[in-house]
């Protein structure tokens, strides 16, 4: 009778091991599963950061900056005559990471220059209307999950002989998408 008695204890206590075993294990996967929706929102969030900091960058990169042609240093200062040849040579720069939707700056091919002010109707930038247009668009298709940034839009212009800087409110864009988390 000790003998069974025993063995029923052992049993008890087997299945008690058992229960807290998966007890815990079921609060760890609990706990995991509430750290890893975290991890999404943190994720999301970075990547809008990375976002704009590169909408800064490209305002600021040597292909858009407008440099010292407009009296100093500018920051966040866009040259569109710059940007008008970036536009007609826009192939150089696509194909340099294995996606081929990409660009030199690690971003899908959407990158779209708006002027603020005045804005009748929009028209969007080419060889034959350019300066007399308020769109830039380089890289080909819609922008999706933009992200934009306002700059100043400068060109040289020249009245009665006489060259001139005008700089106009803009906004810059991207449709940004981050290749290496792919």
């Amino acid at each position: 009778m000790k003998q069974r008695r025993a063995q029923l204890k052992i049993q008890q206590m087997a299945f008690m091991l058992m229960a807290v075993t998966l007890f815990f294990v079921l609060v760890g996967l609990f706990v995991l599963v509430i750290q890893l929706s975290s991890l999404k929102g943190s994720v999301t969030k970075l990547e809008e950061e990375n976002a704009m900091l590169l909408v800064t960058k490209i305002a600021n990169s040597p292909e858009f900056s407008c440099g010292e042609a407009f009296g100093g240093n500018k920051i966040n200062c866009i040259d569109s005559d710059k940007v008008m040849m970036l536009k007609q040579n826009m192939g150089k720069y696509e194909g340099v990471s294995n996606n081929p939707e990409e660009t030199f700056w690690g971003i899908a091919t959407n990158i779209e220059i708006r002027k603020i002010y005045p804005t009748d109707t929009e028209i969007i930038c080419d060889t034959g209307n350019y300066p007399n247009c308020n769109i830039i668009k380089l890289g080909l298709g819609e922008m999706s999950a933009e992200y934009s940034n306002f700059v100043s839009l400068c060109r040289k212009e020249s009245l009665g002989g006489e060259v001139y800087d005008k700089c106009e409110l803009a906004k810059v864009m991207i449709s940004y998408k981050d290749w290496r988390t792919e």
